[in-house]
């Protein structure tokens, strides 16, 4: 599939904004940790996509009904569905340096990842926490995500890459003062 930049400029895919707020003290914190057992941009991407995955449980998983939009309380309060998850690396990336778009699938809803740039091209992967039946890997050799679309069910990949979270899914997040009015409430497309 081609990828497509929202916006040509690629410093947007490097920028803070109020989801991604790699600014604040706690993502530079748990930045700054990943990046001191690392020696590379590349390893520290692995680091991070895996403490994202593995460390901050999906909500729906848990059993967590708490609702978590900007990356700084995903990290706060450590659950986050796959949007919020999803704004949580895009900013422990971001705040290394690592251009960092946001991209959506749609399933009966719509499903946030991201993707990184490494070598030239964007690489999407899926910190939505794996499960039986979900084994998404960090990979820049082909992708390794959490689910697959099925075009005959009307499945898609959105080729779109976003410099910030599309604005159906913000909403969404935002509006939901609890996970199961989320769960009733979540986009079926952009």
């Amino acid at each position: 599939m081609q990828l497509t930049q929202e916006n040509p400029d690629l410093s947007a895919y490097l920028a803070a904004d109020e989801a991604i707020d790699h600014h604040h003290p706690l993502v530079r914190e748990v930045a700054g940790r990943l990046a001191s057992g690392v020696t590379d941009s590349y390893e520290y991407a692995r680091a991070a996509f895996e403490f994202v995955r593995d460390t901050i449980p999906h909500s729906r998983d848990s059993g967590d009904p708490r609702v978590t939009w900007r990356a700084s309380d995903v990290l706060e309060q450590g659950t986050g569905i796959c949007y919020a998850k999803a704004h949580a690396l895009a900013a422990l990336l971001r705040a290394e340096d690592i251009p960092t778009a946001l991209c959506y699938q749609k399933f009966e809803v719509v499903h946030g990842l991201v993707a990184v740039r490494f070598n030239g091209a964007w690489h999407r992967q899926d910190p939505r926490g794996n499960k039986p039946g979900v084994d998404a890997q960090f990979s820049l050799d082909g992708e390794r995500l959490a689910f697959a679309p099925d075009p005959k069910s009307n499945e898609l990949d959105y080729p779109v890459l976003y410099a910030e979270p599309h604005p159906v899914v913000l909403s969404a997040l935002k509006a939901a003062p609890d996970r199961s009015y989320l769960w009733q409430t979540l986009p079926t497309a952009l």
